[in-house]
């Protein structure tokens, strides 16, 4: 979608934000509507992330719940069956949530190196 974290290194951080006691948005989050965005589709969608459908739309509907507007807009059924697509509201959260995983990576480079170099050998079997 945009640029992606660095990759080079096995160490990744993983960012959640919480908005208050009752919101949160993280990587699944943020991938499931990737998928939406990208399949048209809920179920497609997770099937993708290997996650069922009953658990895919209770997550878009925590997602639908916690913003002013929709974030997956659904179409019912049809010739064709039904459908999902992202709102605008849904492309603007999934955007500006990875500028912020991205600004994060990039922040935290320094330091992860310096978590990495205090890492036992994990190559060895113990």
């Amino acid at each position: 979608m945009t640029d992606t974290p660095p990759a080079d290194t096995t160490t990744r951080l993983r960012l959640r934000i919480l908005f208050g006691d009752t919101a949160m948005l993280g990587p699944g989050k943020a991938d499931l509507l990737e998928q939406i965005g990208e399949t048209g589709s809920i179920a497609a969608a997770g099937r993708a992330m290997s996650m069922s459908y009953k658990r895919a739309w209770c997550l878009v509907e925590e997602m639908n719940a916690a913003f002013r507007a929709p974030l997956v807009e659904r179409t019912r059924g049809g010739a064709k069956g039904g459908g999902a697509r992202l709102s605008e509201t849904g492309e603007e959260v999934l955007r500006r949530y990875r500028a912020v995983e991205l600004a994060a990576a990039r922040a935290a480079t320094d330091e992860l190196s310096q978590l990495e170099a205090l890492l036992s050998d994990m190559s060895r079997e113990k």
